[in-house]
C-alpha cells in the first residue's frame, strides 16, 4: 500500500490555485500530502486582494478544468489574471528558485501567461495549446517518453510512463524558431509514443501536438506544464488494468511529485 512520505523536518508548502472552472483541485492537492506537502487550496481572488500571499509557498500548482468555462480559449482568462493581477509576484517567486507546475487546464494557463516556454526575459506568449487535431474532447491514457532535460519535476523519472489525457485543446504548436530553440535548450521533458515507443500518429498522439510534445518546462526546470494528467495515476488503483496486470503500487505519476517536495525539502530547509 502508498504511504504518505513523513521524511525530514521541513513540509514544503504547496499553494493549488484554483478558480470557477478548476476542477482537478482535491487530486492534485492529494498527490503531493502524499509526497510528503504541506498544502492549500487558495482561489486566485485571495491572491489578488492580499489575502494569501505567493511568498508564503515554495511550489504553485495549477491544475486541471476549465478555468472559467474555458470562454474565449482554454485557460486565457486565468492567465491573463495571473500575468496582469499577479505578474510581478510571480516574478519574484520565480526568481526564488522555487517552483511552478500546471497540469492540463494549468499547461494551457502557464503558455498562455507567457511562462513557458520561458526563452526570453519578457513574460510574452511564444507558443499556444490549440484545438485537437481530431475536433474533439480527448479522453485516454497515452505512452509518453520522458526525455532528456533540466525539469526538476521528472528527474530520475523513468524512461517511459503511462498517463491519462482529458482536453479539447491539448495541440502544442509554436513557431519553427520557438520549437528549434526548446528542442536545442532540453526543453522538451514529454513526447508522445507508441507502445513500442515509436514516432505516434493519432491516437497515441491524441492532440496533433508538433514534435509530439506532451509537457514542456522553462530554461532552469522548475516551471513545468503538461498536458497528461500524473495526479491521477499514483497508485496502482488508478491503473485501467490494475486488476489483470501485477503492477508496482506506486503509479507513474507520482514520482513527479515526490521529485517537486524533495527539491522544496532540499533548497528551503530554512522556510
Amino acid at each position: 500500500m502508498l504511504r504518505k512520505y513523513h521524511g525530514g523536518n521541513l513540509s514544503p508548502k504547496v499553494l493549488v490555485l484554483r478558480t470557477a472552472g478548476t476542477n482537478c483541485d482535491y487530486e492534485t492537492e492529494y498527490a503531493f500530502q502524499l509526497a510528503g506537502a504541506e498544502t492549500e487550496l487558495i482561489h486566485i481572488n485571495q491572491l489578488i486582494t492580499g489575502k494569501a500571499h505567493l511568498g508564503d509557498y515554495h511550489i504553485i500548482a495549477i491544475p486541471g478544468g476549465f478555468s472559467y468555462g474555458d470562454d474565449i480559449a482554454a485557460g486565457i482568462l486565468l492567465a491573463n489574471e495571473a500575468k496582469h493581477k499577479l505578474g510581478n509576484h510571480l516574478h519574484t517567486f520565480v526568481g526564488l528558485g522555487k517552483l511552478i507546475i500546471g497540469i492540463c487546464n494549468g499547461f494551457q494557463v502557464l503558455v498562455r501567461a507567457g511562462l513557458l516556454p520561458g526563452i526570453d526575459s519578457h513574460i510574452s506568449q511564444r507558443a499556444t495549446l490549440a484545438m485537437n487535431t481530431s475536433a474533439k474532447f480527448e479522453c485516454r491514457w497515452v505512452r509518453l517518453a520522458t526525455q532528456e532535460s533540466p525539469c526538476v519535476f521528472t528527474q530520475g523519472l523513468k524512461r517511459h510512463v503511462y498517463l491519462p489525457v482529458a482536453h479539447a485543446e491539448g495541440r502544442f504548436t509554436a513557431p519553427a524558431q520557438v520549437l528549434d530553440q526548446i528542442e536545442l535548450d532540453r526543453q522538451i521533458v514529454f513526447r508522445y509514443v507508441t507502445s513500442n515507443g515509436c514516432s505516434p500518429g493519432y491516437p497515441d498522439n491524441p492532440n496533433g501536438s508538433l514534435l509530439n510534445i506532451a509537457g514542456i518546462c522553462d530554461p532552469t526546470g522548475r516551471i513545468f506544464g503538461m498536458m497528461p494528467h500524473p495526479e491521477r495515476f499514483l497508485t496502482r488503483c488508478n491503473h485501467p488494468r490494475w486488476t489483470r496486470e501485477n503492477l508496482p503500487a506506486e503509479g507513474d505519476g507520482f514520482a513527479i511529485f515526490q521529485n517537486a517536495v524533495a527539491y522544496a525539502k532540499q533548497n528551503f530547509a530554512n522556510g
